[in-house]
């Protein structure tokens, strides 16, 4: 079993109260708009990083982190890019992609909306933690936690901080 801490748009902010979160975590995942490389190098060493560069990340962090980062965390094929759209209007640039072969999780970021949302025509679960740094229109930070037991993912929690 793996405990996960699902991030998004951190603009390059970070503190103790997410770094908390961290650090109960087996993985974290970034889900892209990082900002600053001190916030991933922050995370790296605490935890396993899995994370893709977003609209806003320089040329550091596209060297650092991929665009697409598709992989497997026990049983579960995980798929995270920054902007993928939401079911049933997912990104023009990733629709084939999953429609032809439709990852068990798939995670963007890019909107700092929170939404978790299944999709039954593709069979998988689209998440998205909304945003968690302090810049953007998004009223409460937030992040998501849960785990990952085999082929089963169980125990989703919402982690809301104070509006910014």
């Amino acid at each position: 079993m793996q405990k996960i801490l699902l991030l998004s748009d951190t603009h390059s902010y970070i503190d103790d109260a997410i770094l908390k979160y961290v650090k109960l975590a087996d993985q974290v995942w970034h889900a892209g708009d990082i900002g600053n490389l001190d916030v991933t190098d922050k995370i790296k060493v605490l935890k396993p990083l899995k994370a893709v560069y977003g609209n806003i990340d320089d040329a550091k962090a596209r060297t650092e982190f991929p665009l697409h980062n598709r992989f497997k965390c026990e049983d579960v094929d995980v798929w995270i890019t920054h902007i993928g759209g939401y079911p049933p209007k997912y990104n023009n640039k990733v629709r084939e992609a999953l429609q032809s072969n439709p990852p068990d999780i798939f995670i963007t970021g890019h909107s700092h909306i929170l939404k978790v949302i299944p999709d039954k025509k593709l069979d998988l679960l689209h998440m998205n933690p909304g945003a968690v740094g302090k810049h953007g229109f998004h009223k409460k930070r937030t992040m998501l936690r849960f785990k990952i037991d085999g082929k089963k993912i169980k125990d989703l929690e919402i982690i809301e901080f104070e509006k910014r």
